[in-house]
């Protein structure tokens, strides 16, 4: 699998929108964002032709009207970091990051359950 690019917090932030809402314009990424940030439109019109830039998404002219469209899919993005997460912190090893979260009761009775559930279901396929 080819490498996906190097995407800042800010970043996410707006290719969350665009993955909810695509294709989306300009406009209504930043009526979205404005409401959830701080940001003024500048920066996230800086944040979008970032995001061109890298390849991570791309656009196309309406008339007077940027549209956006990612190139790069949400889970893929999302499975890349929790990969380099656990390879960072954890040296690759999914146990011990699990038992830091157990020890530390970074894990709801819920959340146990449903992660039992999960292995049940994986070890029985």
């Amino acid at each position: 699998m080819a490498a996906l690019p190097q995407i800042s917090e800010a970043e996410y932030e707006v290719m969350k929108v665009v993955w909810k809402y695509a294709p989306i314009n300009t406009n209504e990424i930043t009526e979205k964002l404005l409401k959830t940030t701080v940001w003024s439109p500048k920066t996230i019109q800086t944040l979008i032709k970032r995001l061109v830039t890298k390849g991570a998404l791309s656009y196309e002219k309406q008339g007077r009207i940027f549209v956006y469209t990612p190139l790069v899919l949400e889970r893929e993005y999302v499975g890349q970091e929790s990969r380099s997460f656990l390879k960072r912190f954890y040296g690759g090893d999914i146990t011990a990051m699990l038992s830091a979260y157990i020890e530390n009761d970074g894990l709801s009775d819920t959340e146990l359950e449903q992660l039992r559930t999960l292995l049940s279901v994986k070890k029985d396929k």
